[in-house]
């Protein structure tokens, strides 16, 4: 006979899926040193990096930048995990953790069981770092997604931290209309090389919309579009079609750019642009765009100057004269 007023024991709690130390147990997995994860726990890593932060301390830069869900530029593999600590509360140091010390803990909020800083402290972190090219897609993406303001980011660039320089250029070139990475590179290119753009613009005859086209330069009758590899799919390569006719029709030019076009190919798309504007076509203009290229990590040169600047090795070649226009990874 069953006792009924004893309560049933409570079930076995699940294993903790992080772990310091060396665990004897084959289940676990090593993330670092003295650093370790269940091994079906495989997206559990930033948790176990989260053990080893002190009190106050939090994930920030590009690694908080993809909590966050924003578009990323196209980082190392190996890329470290960016933490932000109270000088006050130690530094960890351990490999593959790349760790910024402040005066007082920075300001964060927690997003899935992790601490994570706030968008324009992400942001700030990331300026300090990062080419131009870079913080722009971050910033848009921050824009757009509502996680902070433009009012905001600009009061957070007025703290006398380093990289709020960068912070300032990259929000005089932002614009929370883009609606993907890419298309935050083809409004850049047409910025930098003086073509006026208006992104997201609503095309329409005798009141009718044809469609909404990336990116039109006013006063003509052409747009500029970035087609990625949505664009391939059956259906939307069937509506892309029909949309492309109606714009035809009526005397609209739609222009489609892929991403080796971007990095490897700007001249040509400066040359659509200039026989829109009816303009002379001056390659040179392009040289501002290259500029911009060399210093991000859309390209082998930005990218091995940021590996440098983390402490990660450097494939030969990579800063050798000239691959800064390079494709890299696209």
């Amino acid at each position: 006979m069953i006792d009924q007023s004893t309560p049933p024991a409570d079930p076995p709690a699940d294993p903790p899926p992080t772990r310091l130390g060396r665990p004897r147990a084959t289940c676990w997995r090593r993330v670092s040193r003295g650093l370790y994860v269940r091994g079906d726990q495989s997206g559990d890593d930033l948790h176990a990096w989260q053990e080893v932060l002190p009190a106050g301390g939090a994930f920030t830069g590009l690694t908080a930048a993809g909590l966050r869900g924003w578009w990323l530029p196209p980082a190392p593999a190996d890329v470290p995990v960016f933490a932000a600590v109270p000088r006050a509360g130690g530094r960890p140091r351990r490999q593959g953790l790349h760790v910024t010390r402040h005066p007082q803990a920075p300001p964060a909020e927690e997003l899935c069981g992790l601490r994570v800083a706030r968008p324009t402290e992400v942001l700030l972190a990331c300026a300090a770092d990062l080419g131009l090219l870079d913080l722009v897609v971050l910033l848009d993406a921050a824009l757009r997604s509502g996680a902070c303001t433009a009012e905001e980011v600009r009061a957070a660039s007025r703290q006398p931290r380093r990289g709020v320089v960068q912070l300032r250029a990259a929000l005089d070139l932002a614009d929370p209309r883009a609606e993907s990475a890419w298309e935050v590179l083809l409004r850049l290119l047409h910025v930098v090389c003086d073509v006026p753009v208006e992104p997201q613009h609503e095309v329409r005859h005798d009141g009718v919309l044809l469609g909404r086209a990336d990116l039109w330069i006013p006063g003509t009758r052409t747009i500029q579009e970035y087609d990625g590899a949505d664009h391939l799919d059956a259906r939307q390569y069937r509506d892309d079609r029909r949309r492309d006719r109606r714009l035809t029709e009526r005397g609209w030019v739609r222009n489609g750019y892929t991403a080796p076009d971007l990095l490897t190919r700007a001249v040509a798309v400066l040359r659509d642009a200039d026989r829109a504007l009816d303009r002379p076509h001056e390659p040179e203009r392009v040289r501002a765009w290259h500029t911009l290229l060399q210093e991000s990590l859309f390209t082998d040169a930005g990218t091995a100057r940021l590996r440098l600047r983390w402490g990660l090795d450097v494939p030969s070649g990579h800063l050798r004269r000239g691959s800064g226009t390079s494709p890299g990874r696209s």
